[in-house]
């Protein structure tokens, strides 16, 4: 039991954190994309937006198949964000039987 509740301390609670920060990152700089405050063409800007696009575009396309766009709004990140929330603070301490105060 000690070597689950330390994979997931150690492994799976920082990936699943690192997917929620992509995530708020992608969906911003998308934000910021489309309101033209920032320019696709910077280096920095394409960097970033590739490389969080590489990563969150692939766990966004099954939940973007099934559910539809309301009024042209995208609402796939927020239903991304609860899971990816959900999993981490719930779904698997609860499974490897982590108790937290």
């Amino acid at each position: 039991m000690q070597l689950l509740s330390a994979l997931y301390v150690y492994f799976v609670n920082p990936i699943l954190t690192g997917l929620i920060l992509l995530l708020v990152i992608n969906a911003v700089l998308s934000w910021l994309v489309a309101f033209d405050i920032v320019n696709r063409r910077n280096q920095f800007v394409q960097t970033v937006g590739s490389f969080s696009e590489a990563i969150i575009g692939p766990l966004l396309r099954p939940i973007r198949s099934v559910v539809p766009t309301f009024n042209g709004i995208d609402i796939s990140p927020i239903l991304l964000f609860l899971i990816l929330t959900f999993v981490k603070d719930w779904l698997a301490p609860t499974l490897i039987g982590l108790r937290f105060a």
